[in-house]
């Protein structure tokens, strides 16, 4: 057990009256960072972090340390102590997690030490020479990280959670026109990775990549929505499945529980333990992480609903986290659906999304990264970046086709400390999309 473990421990008691909740993380990464197909550079580091909150009856008082030790945490504990009678009541607050159910813990492979660097150069070498020929050259991230959580406090809770996520997120840029295109794997089991077959998809967008660059005008598509897009679409939909936003009014699923939101076709679950996703034990207070079905075939089943909430709303809490979310496949193939479309679009990826109605599941975003033009089910041209304004809940209902396979989408803010979490969808084919303009631009 590590020394600041054991220091947590002592301390969670330590004090008359007062309740804490740490949370005390050791990371870890290999950053790989990749420019015009030759390595950038690459950053190994190692950092340790401390959340704290400290409970005085209905007052709270939360800080951070950055690689701390007993003697600072007892310093901002004292701190704190001194502030926290000035601070306002949360009257809702009723008791911290005193959930003490655990995983098996496991033990997991550090990937730093599996995925060398000269496995990720010798990957990336491949994968730039597959480009060439089409005049691109790649850029991106390769990320491997190990961290270790602790959950600890003054209710008993003395859990650990073993990650070791891999990220590679790689653009390809057609050297002449700029038009860039995204392939991205990510898993905790290297053994998942296929490179034949991240080529395979890559060169698929590349060749077209290379055709004419086109605008379309605004108005109503047939669309196929990658993996990627679809998977960010749900996420910003789950924001509207938190009892924090059925408490504030901001949810579209108020009153609709066990009630059809969308057609038969639509399966959507948390499931932290899937094979070849980032897995997970526990959120965020240290309560087990398990599967929760979202939306059963088509039907509403689920809020997430964590200890605070719990108290507050009256609803049962559990450890669902929102960081794995997958989506059922269907029964078409790609091929399939693309080619049932006459006229109509091919989706990569998404950016700079905002909800304008959270309630309303009302957004605007672009498109980016590799959009594509659809005639006589082909895919033609390559169309400049999109405006959309849409309803999440309208792209739902609009889906006609789902692919009969699916795909691990890593998701990560690239700074930091590279959190990184992972979903699992299909592509969709969706009418009825709306583009409400072009930027005129690549």
């Amino acid at each position: 057990m590590p020394e600041f473990r054991q220091n947590l421990l002592q301390l969670a008691n330590a004090y008359e009256g007062i309740k804490f909740v740490f949370n005390y993380r050791e990371w870890e990464t290999d950053f790989l960072r990749f420019y015009q197909s030759q390595v950038n550079y690459n950053i190994s580091k190692k950092s340790r972090r401390l959340n704290a909150t400290v409970h005085k009856g209905k007052k709270s008082y939360s800080f951070g340390l950055d690689n701390p030790t007993k003697i600072q945490l007892i310093d901002k504990i004292d701190e704190a102590l001194s502030i926290i009678d000035k601070l306002p009541e949360d009257t809702d607050f009723v008791d911290i997690e005193n959930d003490l159910s655990k995983s098996d813990e496991l033990e997991k492979t550090n990937n730093i030490d599996k995925v060398t660097l000269e496995t990720k150069i010798n990957i990336l070498k491949e994968v730039a020479k597959a480009v060439e020929p089409y005049n691109f050259k790649i850029y991106g991230t390769f990320i491997c990280n190990y961290i270790r959580n602790y959950f600890i406090n003054s209710n008993g809770i003395d859990k650990r959670e073993i990650n070791s996520p891999i990220m590679l997120e790689l653009k390809a840029v057609e050297q002449k026109n700029e038009v860039t295109v995204l392939e991205a794997y990510g898993s905790e089991n290297f053994a998942s990775f296929d490179q034949s077959v991240l080529i395979e998809s890559l060169l698929r967008k590349v060749k077209t990549a290379g055709n004419e660059i086109v605008d379309v005008e605004p108005g109503e598509y047939e669309v196929i929505l990658a993996p990627r897009c679809i998977g960010e679409f749900i996420m910003y939909l789950t924001s509207g499945m938190t009892a924090r936003s059925l408490d504030s009014n901001q949810s579209f699923f108020a009153d609709k529980v066990d009630k059809e939101v969308f057609p038969a076709n639509i399966t959507i679950y948390d499931s932290p333990h899937e094979p070849d996703m980032m897995n997970f034990d526990y959120n965020s207070d240290g309560m087990l992480y398990e599967k929760m079905m979202l939306i059963e075939k088509g039907v509403f089943r689920n809020f997430y609903v964590n200890n605070y909430y719990s108290h507050k709303l009256k609803m049962e809490k559990h450890g669902a986290n929102g960081s794995a979310i997958v989506m059922d496949t269907g029964k078409s193939s790609l091929d399939d659906m693309i080619s049932g479309i006459a006229n109509g679009l091919y989706i990569s990826s998404l950016h700079y999304m905002n909800f304008i109605n959270q309630k309303e599941t009302s957004l605007t975003g672009l498109t980016r990264d590799g959009t594509f033009l659809i005639e006589n089910g082909k895919l033609t041209k390559v169309v400049n970046n999109l405006r959309f304004t849409e309803k999440i809940t309208d792209i739902l209902n609009g889906i006609i086709e789902i692919e009969n396979k699916s795909y691990t989408i890593p998701y990560s803010e690239n700074y930091g400390e590279f959190g990184i979490e992972s979903g699992k969808m299909p592509h969709v084919r969706v009418k009825g999309f709306k583009i409400s303009s072009s930027t005129k631009t690549i």
